[in-house]
């Protein structure tokens, strides 16, 4: 496991390897996004709370409709029923977050791999890693059009934080614009692997703790396939993990260190984990999709209080990339 990194989430990172404690006290806020336009003032004010207090919040009615959400579960369950050989066609470039990777993902703060397999999708990174239309039809058309929804709403709340900032409204949409060649915002499609079921946690998890590399993630999960936890920062020392529910036709958002860092540590980007589950509980696979907005790789991050030192975005993603992911050569993690 490396012991020292340059990145200060990642430092942070290393220290939250143990199982900590379960608390259900917290509550993760579900914004309402119904008619925004008319209401966007008030849902301004309720997604600054949850972002700077616990960085967590669900929203509902955001404008993606149920049918498109189980569509997109579907495609993602198609890929992951293809036999291994065909899957390890599409493999993940060192470095980037494109294509098929399994359990090669090792989190600082657990040294374990990840039980899980995963399928990035960024859109100019994708050159021989999409299946092809006997493998898969239209996957590509239709995860990519899933792709579009994400950004969407995704820009609808980051407009609501670059009014709280003092940017521009369209401040974040230029910062991931889509129509640019640099562009790197990412669908991931997730498969954690079916396990027995666990009656103490031990050092192996779906996905260790850590915090995300974007600005702001969302997440589709589905009704009863829980085990997501998040662990506020103020309350780093006891280590006491909330569980996140999943809610049928919500979206589960948290700010990244991207956000953090381009507010001043404002925003909050907190630790969160996939536990394993219970033997009391489901423990079949389970499916999940996060898109990750993701900052144009020219972008330069930094607040207007200049906290940090600048850093473009291509160069941020990268050692967050080459940290949580296993070299192919040394089965180690890459940095």
């Amino acid at each position: 496991m490396t012991d020292s990194y340059s990145l200060e989430e990642l430092q942070r990172e290393t220290t939250f390897g143990g199982a900590g404690e379960d608390t259900n006290d917290r509550e993760i806020r579900i914004i309402d996004l119904s008619n925004f336009d008319h209401r966007r003032e008030a849902i301004t004010e309720q997604l600054w709370l949850a972002a700077t207090e616990i960085g967590f919040f669900q929203l509902s009615h955001h404008g993606i409709p149920s049918e498109e959400i189980d569509a997109a579960f579907i495609e993602s369950e198609r890929f992951f029923d293809l036999s291994e050989t065909i899957k390890a066609q599409y493999p993940r470039p060192k470095g980037v977050n494109a294509g098929w990777e399994s359990r090669s993902q090792i989190r600082p703060s657990t040294g374990t791999k990840d039980q899980k397999e995963s399928y990035q999708i960024t859109q100019y990174h994708m050159d021989n890693l999409w299946p092809n239309e006997e493998e898969l039809p239209s996957f590509k058309a239709n995860t990519l059009r899933f792709e579009k929804q994400c950004w969407e709403v995704g820009m609808k709340v980051l407009s609501c934080f670059a009014d709280k900032l003092g940017f521009d409204r369209d401040f974040f949409s230029k910062a991931h614009d889509p129509k640019q060649t640099d562009y790197q915002s990412t669908l991931r499609l997730l498969h954690y692997f079916p396990t027995k079921g666990v009656t103490e946690q031990g050092n192996i998890w779906r996905a260790g703790a850590h915090t995300d590399f974007d600005c702001l993630t969302l997440l589709f999960q589905h009704e009863g396939h829980g085990g997501l936890q998040v662990c506020p920062g103020a309350e780093s020392d006891s280590q006491r993990w909330t569980n996140i529910p999943p809610l049928p036709n919500v979206i589960t958002c948290n700010i990244g260190d991207m956000l953090m860092r381009w507010s001043d540590d404002i925003l909050i980007s907190n630790l969160h984990r996939v536990r394993q589950p219970r033997v009391n509980e489901y423990c079949g696979s389970r499916h999940s999709i996060a898109f990750f907005c993701q900052a144009n790789k020219k972008q330069i991050i930094q607040g207007p209080e200049k906290r940090y030192q600048p850093i473009s975005a291509a160069d941020f993603l990268s050692q967050r990339i080459q940290a949580n992911f296993v070299d192919k050569e040394t089965g180690k993690p890459s940095a």
